[in-house]
């Protein structure tokens, strides 16, 4: 038996930077994943993702760039270096966290955690068999693909992690779910060649982000050949030798689509179940998620869970914020959970990013707000760089002009967005992000020119 001040379980984005900020505190830290280090985002899911949607877009650029005076003749796709180059992404970056994990001296174990009560954990790594006591501990086994009933994963429907290492780029691919991660992925393989399906149950794919955002990306979509079927309901699917055949209704009529493959992308499941949870008294919220306070704690008072197990969005950079408030509450530091700002990205094609209240949410909160679009077709860098379609969208308070949301769809929105963050955590005005001198010329511009539009002095839009 070992004993340790904190255990970690599970090292992904946000279990390896709660193990980190632990150390830093003082704290002697075990980390215990059954999988890989890194967790899900930089093996099977954020990073190769965004991989395989940056060498889609490198390749449509290429082929589409004639209007710029880039003739380019017979360009082709090398799929075996792309996965090549995606593995070579990945292997870097889960060795840097490994390396990360012991520069902070902190002890990694394999196997798979089981809680016995709540001071003492057993770790299973096939036949070996390991018992740790442990004064505190951090959940944070982050979430997997729900399966549909009907849809059972094999070869051919396939989840997220599957649709990464395909060995071929599909003729057709039908995707089940017109979220954040069913779209980017539907769009990437649409630019690389693709013809791609995308059922949405829902009235409009994207959900959560504005619908003004999200008509950019489909006309986008439709502009690379992609169908967006919404209001549909998936049926069935049945394999055959060379691929698959896809039934669902919409409209009370019941259509087919062939496809090589089916990609289904309807939501994630928390990490919560197998571990002896119940046992140890922890009690659970809904589906499966924990209850936690604002220091991440459960109702079991040394044990806290973060990311994907827990309330709120599922993203990565929310999980790695709360495992430092966790770290630090286990050292006694007065360190809490503020959610005023969390930026969400969707690596679409143009990108979408928002934060803070849209112009709906503060309507329905009654807010009010003053609010100010300005596109990127007026732009000199966005024309400079051929992307003219999206806009930057800010939303201030009517009363002080103090900015409490912003939206952005165009090329380089998840940049874009940490500026708009920043100013939202730091309480700051239309006013502040106009006087602020942005370099020129820039795409960083737009946001200024927002601002500028709240105050009623536009310099590059005629006042109306």
């Amino acid at each position: 038996m070992k004993y340790i001040d904190t255990l970690v379980i599970g090292a992904g984005p946000g279990g390896y930077v709660a193990a980190i900020r632990a150390t830093q505190m003082k704290q002697n830290v075990t980390i215990v994943e059954r999988e890989y280090l890194g967790g899900v985002c930089s093996n099977v899911g954020c990073i190769p993702s965004k991989v395989l949607i940056s060498v889609g877009h490198r390749f449509e650029q290429v082929k589409h760039s004639d209007d710029m005076g880039v003739v380019a003749q017979e360009v082709k796709l090398d799929w075996t270096k792309v996965q090549e180059f995606k593995k070579g992404i990945v292997s870097k970056l889960v060795g840097g966290v490994e390396s990360l994990l012991k520069g902070n001296k902190i002890d990694i174990v394999k196997g798979e955690a089981y809680f016995v009560d709540a001071n003492t954990v057993r770790v299973i790594d096939g036949d070996n068999l390991q018992t740790y006591k442990f004064k505190n501990a951090i959940l944070a086994t982050g979430s997997r693909p729900v399966e549909i009933p009907t849809f059972k994963f094999t070869d051919r429907l396939i989840n997220s992690t599957g649709a990464l290492s395909l060995p071929e780029v599909p003729e057709k691919l039908v995707v089940i779910g017109g979220g954040y991660i069913g779209t980017e992925l539907g769009s990437a393989y649409a630019n690389l060649g693709s013809q791609v399906t995308i059922i949405e149950g829902g009235k409009d794919i994207l959900a959560g982000f504005e619908k003004q955002m999200t008509q950019v990306v489909k006309k986008g979509l439709k502009k690379k050949g992609v169908e967006v079927v919404v209001g549909a309901s998936a049926k069935g699917v049945e394999e055959n030798e060379n691929g698959v055949v896809v039934t669902y209704e919409v409209g009370g009529e019941e259509k087919t689509v062939e496809a090589n493959y089916v990609l289904v992308t309807v939501g994630r499941r928390p990490n919560t179940d197998e571990m002896g949870l119940e046992a140890v008294g922890i009690e659970f919220a809904e589906r499966g998620l924990l209850k936690v306070d604002k220091q991440c704690r459960t109702s079991m008072p040394n044990i806290y869970a973060i990311g994907d197990i827990v309330s709120g969005p599922q993203l990565a950079h929310k999980a790695s914020y709360e495992g430092k408030v966790a770290a630090e509450a286990i050292a006694g530091e007065n360190s809490s959970v503020d959610y005023l700002a969390i930026p969400a990205v969707c690596f679409t094609d143009p990108e979408l990013a928002t934060v803070g209240y849209n112009e709906e949410q503060a309507n329905a909160e009654g807010i009010e707000v003053k609010v100010a679009k300005f596109p990127f077709a007026v732009n000199g860098r966005a024309l400079a760089l051929n992307v003219p379609e999206g806009f930057v969208k800010l939303v201030a308070s009517k009363d002080d002009g103090v900015l409490i949301g912003a939206q952005i769809v165009g090329a380089g929105a998840s940049n874009m967005i940490a500026e708009m963050t920043l100013a939202i955590e730091a309480g700051m005005t239309a006013e502040d992000i106009a006087l602020t001198i942005h370099a020129h010329p820039t795409l960083g511009e737009i946001t200024m020119e927002a601002a500028e539009i709240i105050l009623g002095n536009p310099i590059h839009v005629v006042k109306v």
